[in-house]
């Protein structure tokens, strides 16, 4: 039997899971400008999924790449969701409410 499959599904699944909740709290304690970190994030997964020869780490890799590209239009969507009021906004921070 061959999990491969499965074991990156399984881990993209997972990835995908952990992503949400990293949006929402970066939008939170630090406003639209934690894209910088994802994109930072993606670049260094990029990089270490084309050095890698291990062909499932590689490709996980590549998913968290993109997870995190993905994460940079989800920070600017959760803002406006934020202003929408589906998720409360953070007291401390109004920079980006304005």
């Amino acid at each position: 039997m061959n999990f491969t499959g499965i074991l990156i599904g399984l881990s993209t699944f997972l990835i995908i899971g952990l992503f949400h909740p990293l949006v929402i709290k970066g939008e939170y304690y630090f406003g639209t400008r934690c894209w910088l970190a994802f994109f930072l994030l993606g670049l260094l997964f990029a990089v270490l999924s084309l050095y890698t020869e291990n062909i499932c780490l590689s490709i996980i890799f590549g998913v968290v790449s993109f997870s995190s590209f993905w994460a940079i239009l989800e920070v600017f969507e959760q803002r406006k969701r934020v202003e929408k009021g589906w998720f409360p906004k953070n007291p401390r921070r109004t920079e980006d409410y304005k």
